[in-house]
């Protein structure tokens, strides 16, 4: 059997990014064979990334890529179990990688995402082996391209909301307010054309149905039911609604006031969509109160 030394465990380490005592122990295992026990460890992070798989990763972070020339941008979503994982810089790191990789290789699909090679391992093996490092569930959920008509624009609010913008003229002050402003209002679409017909057909029916039941005259339900659409589509769409730093004009009229023009944006929030665990507190105390009283 080979030395086990502190050098060989720290070349192992940086291989794989693990802990000293995973490293330590899979050399031991290996009889000091530094390659054996990379393979060794690949295999146990591939077994545990697979045993915390069903655990729900509804925290985590957005990352975005944009080339030098503004023309072509990626956006990610990689989520994790909590908060505090979220925050540790391995697990930033391997964002901002992701979303460099999803930009550099124009990729909008997570599988192909995935079996990109890095060095000669792929973009899977990296996240097994952070699952292991961290011990939680990891998963690239979505990831977006887009290809600018105009120049790309992109914000990040902390690492939660994340906005790319495709706009034509108004020069980077614009592009930056745009952005933050889809990140504070989240519209869903540019203009009303965007709207999908049966969105605005279901409102007007909700609109009509209160209005009816407020004991609206007939003749005026029409007129009531026309100016609750107008509102609507005012608040949902980019163009229709008041500019966050100025709410007494519209995002159209300032955007038009500076010549230019959206072609279109993009926004991921962080685990929208997913059904995140709630815990009873007391629950938890109670039950583990019980075993305790079991045991004695």
């Amino acid at each position: 059997m080979s030395e086990i030394t502190a050098s060989s465990v720290k070349q192992l380490r940086d291989l794989t990014g693990l802990g000293m005592m995973e490293c330590k122990k899979a050399l031991k295992e290996s009889n000091g064979d530094l390659k054996k026990a990379e393979e060794l460890l690949r295999i146990k992070s591939g077994s545990k990334a697979s045993k915390v798989a069903g655990r729900i990763a509804a925290e985590g972070a957005v990352g975005i890529h944009v080339n030098t020339d503004q023309k072509l941008g990626a956006m990610v979503e990689v989520n994790c179990e909590t908060d505090f994982v979220g925050k540790d810089q391995g697990f930033k790191t391997f964002v901002e990688l992701v979303a460099n990789q999803a930009c550099n290789r124009r990729t909008n699909n997570v599988k192909d995402l995935l079996n990109i090679e890095i060095d000669g391992e792929t973009v899977e093996s990296i996240r097994q082996k952070l699952v292991m490092k961290l011990g939680e569930n990891m998963s690239i959920r979505r990831v977006v391209l887009l290809e600018a008509k105009g120049t790309l624009s992109h914000y990040l609010h902390g690492s939660k909301i994340g906005v790319i913008v495709d706009l034509e003229g108004g020069g980077p002050a614009l592009g930056k307010d745009l952005s933050m402003h889809i990140a504070a209002m989240k519209p869903i679409a540019i203009s009303e054309d965007q709207v999908p017909a049966e969105t605005i057909e279901k409102e007007r029916q909700i609109a009509k149905g209160r209005a009816l039941e407020a004991g609206k005259p007939k003749e005026i339900v029409d007129k009531i039911v026309e100016g609750s659409i107008r509102k609507y589509l005012s608040e949902i769409t980019l163009l229709g609604q008041g500019f966050v730093k100025d709410d007494k004009q519209s995002v159209g009229k300032l955007v038009t006031a500076q010549k230019a023009k959206v072609h279109d944006f993009k926004m991921f929030v962080v685990g929208e969509g997913i059904e995140k665990k709630v815990n009873d507190f007391v629950a938890e105390v109670e039950a583990q109160a019980q075993a305790s009283r079991v045991v004695q």
